[in-house]
């Protein structure tokens, strides 16, 4: 009897233990440090411009208030876990008009599905919010982590 009161609260006590204990990731799906350099800081200074503006590109708070830039910018390419996601966007009157995904995860046929998923939902979420802030898709933490950071370096580089 002794035994299995014995046995009974020491797998309890482990369960428990387990059950308590977090998991380590090599990678933050969320906000943590760019996997690729060109992802981390990229320069506003209008070099892949290719639209039309009527400003030349300049750097800092003249760039911003340089007034409206229209055009077409692209996003740095951002290598996630599952593939690299980079986007281009057109800006008119100042605001995000368009959304274009250049680069998907397509590694695998999973990654490949979850892309053909979230990407649309990230597009048509910034498009109502002129914006990166968008709230990343269940199942997709790493492409929409990389979908945010490209699009807004393509917002950085636009200045808006």
């Amino acid at each position: 009897m002794r035994r299995a009161v014995l046995t009974t609260a020491s797998t309890s006590a482990l369960v428990v233990l387990l059950l308590t204990l977090k998991p380590h990731h090599s990678a933050d799906p969320i906000g943590g440090t760019p996997q690729t350099g060109a992802a981390s800081a990229p320069a506003p200074t209008g070099s892949t411009h290719r639209g039309t503006a009527s400003t030349p590109a300049t750097t800092g708070s003249a760039h911003r208030s340089a007034g409206q830039r229209n055009g077409t910018y692209t996003g740095a390419p951002v290598t996630t876990k599952y593939g690299t996601v980079q986007v281009a966007i057109s800006v008119k009157a100042g605001q995000l008009s368009t959304v274009k995904v250049l680069k998907a995860p397509s590694e695998d046929a999973r990654s490949r599905e979850i892309a053909a998923y979230a990407l649309p939902r990230l597009t048509q979420e910034a498009l109502n919010v002129h914006s990166a802030h968008v709230d990343a898709v269940s199942g997709a933490s790493y492409t929409s982590a990389g979908y945010v950071r490209s699009l807004q370096s393509a917002l950085d580089e636009a200045g808006v």
